[in-house]
């Protein structure tokens, strides 16, 4: 399998990120380049989705024959659940998202989940971190790998070069900028792999020399 990179184009083939305890694939889809994520747990073979975010039938080519046991939305913007509702229809998964944004997604969400609370992937787990301004309800899900650095989902909070958009709100941009550092930055360290919701993957390490400039640049 060829190294991890994390750089995949819609249309193009998916990328795996091969751990010892979990696997990790990144597809990209949608007319928003959108990313999403199965998760499969080694050990147990159970399988989890992160962002059911547009064409089904290429997020079910990926689930396979192994079923899926959970889809995660990490927040309510419709290109995070264009593919929910036939992806659920397909495969019986249950239904999971952050308790403030689960009223702004259609598809009734089956687990509601807070800050600190944990989603099982086989024996793995990822922890939710609620991170308010992009949306009231936005999560991230850290897996806190036992056998090296952690790795990070960030929806649409974090990215390579900035936070999420908060469409120039001042109040939810100073929100969204504190959370991302106390929860973020002040509590995982520089090798965490960073995986978010549009475009290539990045590291804490590589983002945190920037953050005092999008604070003053105010976006």
């Amino acid at each position: 399998m060829p190294e991890y990179h994390g750089n995949v184009k819609v249309g193009g083939p998916a990328q795996t990120h091969e751990l010892a305890r979990l696997m990790i694939t990144k597809v990209a889809v949608g007319p928003m380049d959108n990313n999403a994520y199965l998760l499969r747990c080694r050990q147990t073979d159970e399988q989890v989705l992160i962002d059911a975010a547009n064409e089904a039938d290429t997020l079910l080519r990926l689930i396979g024959d192994g079923g899926l046991a959970r889809v995660i939305t990490t927040h309510r913007h419709q290109d995070h659940w264009e593919a929910l509702a036939e992806v659920v229809a397909r495969t019986g998964a249950t239904t999971v998202a952050g308790r403030y944004d689960a009223e702004g997604i259609p598809v009734p969400t089956d687990q509601l989940v807070d800050d600190g609370d944990h989603i099982a992937v086989g024996d793995c787990s990822l922890r939710v971190i609620r991170l308010v301004g992009h949306t009231p309800g936005s999560i991230a899900l850290v897996y806190d790998d036992p056998d090296g650095a952690p790795h990070l989902f960030t929806g649409d909070s974090l990215f390579p070069g900035g936070i999420g958009n908060t469409q120039g709100d001042a109040e939810r941009f100073t929100s969204l900028i504190n959370d991302v550092e106390s929860k973020l930055f002040n509590e995982l360290p520089d090798e965490t792999w960073v995986y978010p919701g549009h475009g290539s993957d990045t590291t804490l390490g590589t983002e945190r020399p920037s953050v005092a400039e999008w604070r003053a640049r105010g976006w």
